[in-house]
């Protein structure tokens, strides 16, 4: 009996380590991809900050990564941006905002067509196993994370995104009240009020991206019951 815990116990760390890296991995694209696209559209903030890196401490924020790793839906560090470097303001900053849940969403093909590709043509081993499951973990949580920041909800990408057909002067308030608005998201995500809705929309956005890489949805769903 103790042999079945300790196995069970290692099983279940060895779980959490596949989620926390496949976490880091994809927040460091999503913030590593607003730095880029702002410093191409000429803002070197994140540049000169040191944020143009794979280095995921970089990128860490602890309340988002936990948020990640517990209900599935979290942030990173947000990549500092001026949008006084933009030669249009508005516009600069919505295809900065909209770099990371696309870059998110690439990632989640990529690691997909990684996965299909093994799935296939790897050896049926228990080492194999293991790694198609951090594939997966890295396919959920990089889509979850992609969708759930394009919720056009201050301060997720979505309402810069949003923001950016706004007028002016409606543009400047939004901006200002976003940092009373950012703990209500915090709360909302803590209780998993996004968790349904949420995974409804991951998971058939998943299915699609199946279908086009050739990746098995039934290991996602026998994993995490899509």
């Amino acid at each position: 009996m103790s042999d079945f815990w300790n196995n069970w116990d290692w099983q279940r760390m060895l779980m959490l380590l596949m989620s926390a890296v496949s976490a880091l991995i994809c927040i460091t694209f999503h913030e590593l991809s607003h730095g880029f696209i702002a410093y191409k559209l000429g803002d070197p903030t994140a540049k000169n900050a040191g944020r143009l890196t794979l280095n995921p401490i970089k990128h860490i924020d602890l309340i988002g990564l936990l948020m990640m790793l517990v209900v599935h839906v979290g942030w990173a560090k947000p990549v500092p941006v001026d949008m006084r470097y933009f030669k249009e303001p508005k516009r600069g900053m919505a295809l900065t905002a909209l770099a990371g849940p696309i870059s998110n969403f690439i990632l989640t093909l990529v690691v997909l067509v990684v996965g299909s590709f093994l799935y296939e043509f790897g050896p049926d081993t228990m080492i194999m196993a293991y790694v198609l499951l951090f594939l997966c973990y890295m396919a959920v949580l990089s889509t979850g994370l992609g969708l759930f920041n394009l919720i056009p909800i201050p301060p997720l990408d979505g309402a810069k995104i949003f923001y950016a057909i706004l007028p002016d002067k409606a543009y400047h308030a939004m901006l200002y009240y976003e940092r009373y608005v950012r703990f209500a998201v915090l709360i909302l995500a803590w209780l998993g009020l996004f968790s349904g809705p949420l995974d409804f929309c991951i998971g058939w956005t998943l299915r699609g991206l199946c279908a086009m890489t050739r990746f098995p949805f039934a290991l996602l769903q026998y994993y995490f019951g899509f």
